[in-house]
């Protein structure tokens, strides 16, 4: 059975190709390459034991999107492409949205029209990559799903129009399969060290900023405030495997393949970890220093930010498994096998 994984070149698509293949199931990655490597294919085929198809293109190209899913009939789509960078999308709101939000219709157009052809002979199953940032600043933790939305920066705003343009279609057209799976927040990398996180220019996110400080690319971490009301005043989060995030796909695909409707669950791990928490677990990781310096509170951080899993364990039977220690020793691997990325030789 073939998975269309849209972004499955990524670091999310990827460790879900892999995943996938191993359950016996099919990706077939849809990538234009613009926030990943392509030498990410010849680590998926090192991993699954051979090539995986691409179909290398643009997810806002409705057309030639429709001609891919009539070519390969899969049974289930997995939605990753779009931009994901909260500050970037700050400074350029446009392109958020026309990227995230067009990227979105026009995969939803092209999987209606492969219907309306008569080529694609199946009620649509897609599941979307969504993310907690459409809860906003929550008012307690840990967050359940039934928590109130909301936005605090334009990639959030995309996520959350999404769920809703999902959620409209599914209304109008019930047959419609929709997962929407909102991730906390990814770390870590495959065991195997060849295939990772590797941002382009200046890490996004806490655990790619704190590998490459201990590889010696970069001479600290900034710290953005240490006065919050938490145990050791800095931020907390729910930091969850990759792996285990790759997984829960998985098991999201094949609940929609098992019966009609829709669902919307948190992955997360329902614990949460401090900044510091997680300086000193890369320290125990990579047997290296990690220094770093107190700086302002950025602004729209939440102080605490961690999930209620239950209803993907009760939905799905899934729950992830992996410690912080398993997440850095994992990411400690990749990063130090490829001190550059996969820009390293």
């Amino acid at each position: 059975m073939k998975i269309l994984l849209t972004g499955g070149a990524g670091y999310i698509g990827s460790h879900t190709a892999v995943t996938l293949s191993a359950e016996g199931l099919e990706p077939v990655v849809l990538d234009n390459f613009s926030n990943s490597h392509p030498v990410v294919m010849e680590r998926l085929a090192h991993l699954c034991g051979g090539p995986l198809t691409l179909e290398q293109g643009d997810v806002l190209d409705t057309p030639w999107l429709t001609g891919v899913l009539l070519r390969h009939q899969p049974v289930a789509v997995v939605h990753f492409a779009g931009d994901k960078a909260v500050g970037e999308s700050v400074a350029q709101p446009l392109k958020y949205f026309h990227n995230n939000i067009g990227g979105a219709v026009s995969l939803m157009r092209a999987m209606v029209q492969a219907v309306a052809e008569g080529g694609w002979p199946r009620p649509p199953a897609l599941v979307f990559s969504s993310s907690a940032t459409v809860y906003g600043d929550p008012a307690t933790v840990p967050i359940t799903e039934d928590f109130p939305r909301s936005h605090t920066n334009p990639y959030g705003h995309t996520k959350l129009v999404i769920e809703d343009m999902l959620s409209a279609q599914h209304a109008a057209d019930p047959s419609w399969r929709v997962g929407v799976l909102r991730y906390f927040n990814p770390v870590g990398a495959h065991p195997s060290g060849l295939i990772g996180e590797d941002p382009d220019g200046m890490p996004n996110n806490l655990m790619p900023f704190v590998a490459q400080v201990a590889i010696g690319r970069r001479p600290h971490l900034s710290v953005f405030g240490n006065d919050y009301p938490t145990p050791d005043g800095t931020g907390v989060r729910d930091y969850i495997h990759v792996m285990d995030l790759a997984s829960g796909h998985v098991a999201a695909v094949r609940a929609l393949l098992a019966k009609p409707g829709s669902f919307t669950v948190n992955l997360g791990t329902g614990q949460g970890h401090s900044v510091l928490d997680m300086v000193r677990a890369f320290e125990r990781a990579s047997g290296r220093p990690v220094p770093y310096r107190i700086a302002p509170r950025r602004a729209g951080d939440v102080a605490q930010c961690w999930a209620d899993p239950g209803r993907a364990r009760t939905l799905l039977g899934w729950q992830a498994t992996r410690s912080l220690d398993d997440m850095c020793a994992d990411a400690w691997r990749w990063q130090s096998g490829n001190p550059n990325g996969y820009r390293s030789p």
